[in-house]
């Protein structure tokens, strides 16, 4: 009997944690839309849960709109130039800038993913992306600078690493940025096969 009480218990504990596996990825996601949500609802002072996004994107692709038409180009640049000037307040918009441009955009950086060989003593390999293919402007020739993201962080490493050295990783940029953010847990099946 105390045999059969062990294995039912294994098999249970077995079953809690298969569910919580499931179901914590599902609370914890919903939990930060609904919060967010919540705070976009507030911001906007609107009644119905939802609409606060609902405005939001309406104002986003307004300003989106009006921001390439060629009436507000100038408009746009007088502003940004007035901004940059501001102490502090230039250097976090136009990184904040500059990094939302990395990711959407005509000037996407996140595109090409690399590996490179980061401790050749241990052959210990780090996969990046490149961000810079030209650095006449530093005065370094045949080098590259390639960042590498740390896992669930916003932060990451920069190098400057001879394009020599670098293998280009046939897979969708997408795949990469998962792989790395979650610390190599995540990858597609296509990127495992």
């Amino acid at each position: 009997m105390s045999s059969n009480f062990k294995r039912i218990s294994a098999k249970l504990f077995s079953f809690f944690v298969k569910g919580l596996l499931l179901l914590a990825p599902v609370y914890v996601t919903g939990y930060i839309i609904f919060n967010l949500l919540d705070s976009l609802d507030s911001q906007f002072f609107v009644q119905y849960r939802g609409t606060g996004l609902i405005v939001l994107i309406g104002i986003i692709m307004i300003v989106g709109f009006l921001g390439s038409t060629f009436i507000s180009v100038p408009v746009v640049q007088i502003f940004e130039e007035a901004i940059v000037r501001i102490p502090l307040v230039g250097i976090i918009y136009s990184s904040l800038k500059d990094l939302v441009g990395a990711f959407v955009g005509d000037k996407k950086k996140f595109n090409q993913p690399v590996i490179f060989v980061f401790n050749k003593e241990n052959g210990i390999q780090k996969i990046g992306f490149i961000t810079q293919d030209d650095l006449q402007f530093i005065d370094i020739k045949d080098s590259v600078i390639v960042y590498c993201p740390h896992s669930y962080a916003f932060s990451g490493e920069l190098f400057i690493v001879p394009s020599s050295s670098l293998t280009s990783l046939n897979l969708p940029a997408s795949d990469v940025m998962k792989m790395i953010i979650s610390g190599g847990v995540s990858l597609s099946q296509d990127a495992k096969n």
